[in-house]
């Protein structure tokens, strides 16, 4: 039976990809992604790995360069340098977080960010604040997708968004803000500095929680009605697992769900949104719909 509670990230993300591959099919374009993946970061390789998976799924055409964790900055500046300037390839992911010396900031920004589907490069950060047509990133562009599949309007509502990192917190708050469609919020950001945050959130409409910190949200934190939307996913000891763990996110789920009208598993939320909206963002830069 179906849960009408629950946000399906699931079943959103296979009609955006199905929609993909049928746009792929008819329209003669090969959108190519490249992804670099620095280390052995066993959570970096997974994804990567579906993210590939996905390419080929689609008929995109999928590089994947996997190098060691002592490769140097400009070894790895060349291999990016080399992608952007080949016509085959329309998207570039530089999986996070890097290993070792090399400098986050000083790889992204070397990205053309024409072809920044990851939407990290300063140009498309800057765009996104000015609320002019850019590259989304990925996981702030799956809540918007969700927010538009299910019908929820945040206009006027109150917005809490828990955490502000470049690449969740910031975005989201940003889009939540702009006089758009599934926007035109009046957003909150709390962070690690921020005194009292149930405060906040027991005044929140809507909470997007993107902190990192498994079960942090309760019920007491939050009102009745309220829409959730956790993008957490953190790794907790389960025995009765065969890995030995499992994924929480930072809502306690169990806890908040009577309370919620509407609220996100983990997984199954937001993280298929994810990628889904990277392959979005692949196949709208190969038909130049962002950058022509």
């Amino acid at each position: 039976m179906e849960d009408n509670k629950i946000i399906d990230g699931k079943s959103v993300s296979k009609r955006i990809l199905l929609e993909l591959q049928e746009k792929v099919r008819n329209s003669g374009i090969t959108p190519g992604l490249a992804c670099f993946l620095v280390g052995n970061n066993p959570a970096s390789e997974v994804y990567v790995s579906m993210k590939s998976k996905t390419c080929e799924e689609l008929g995109y055409y999928s590089v994947l360069e996997k190098l060691p964790v002592n490769t140097t900055e400009n070894e790895l500046l060349g291999k990016i340098e080399f992608c952007n300037k080949d016509p085959k390839i329309h998207g570039i992911l530089v999986q996070l977080p890097l290993p070792g010396d090399l400098d986050e900031r000083k790889i992204l920004e070397a990205v053309d960010y024409r072809k920044d589907v990851d939407g990290l490069h300063p140009i498309n950060a800057g765009r996104l604040v000015m609320g002019e047509k850019c590259f989304i990133p990925c996981t702030p562009a799956g809540i918007i997708e969700l927010l538009r599949n299910y019908n929820i309007s945040v206009k006027g509502k109150n917005v809490v968004v828990l955490g502000r990192s470049n690449l969740v917190g910031k975005p989201i708050a940003n889009l939540l803000l702009q006089k758009k469609e599934y926007a035109n919020a009046t957003v909150t950001i709390c962070h690690t500095a921020t005194e009292d945050i149930s405060k906040y959130t027991r005044q929140a409409d809507v909470i997007i929680a993107a902190m990192g910190r498994a079960k942090f949200v309760t019920k007491d934190m939050i009102k009745e009605g309220v829409v959730i939307i956790d993008v957490g996913t953190t790794k907790i000891e389960d025995k009765t697992k065969k890995s030995g763990y499992r994924l929480a996110g930072d809502v306690d789920f169990e806890d908040c769900y009577e309370k919620a009208s509407k609220i996100t598993p983990v997984p199954g939320g937001v993280g298929p949104m994810t990628i889904a909206m990277l392959m979005k963002n692949t196949f709208d830069s190969a038909s130049g719909s962002v950058y022509s």
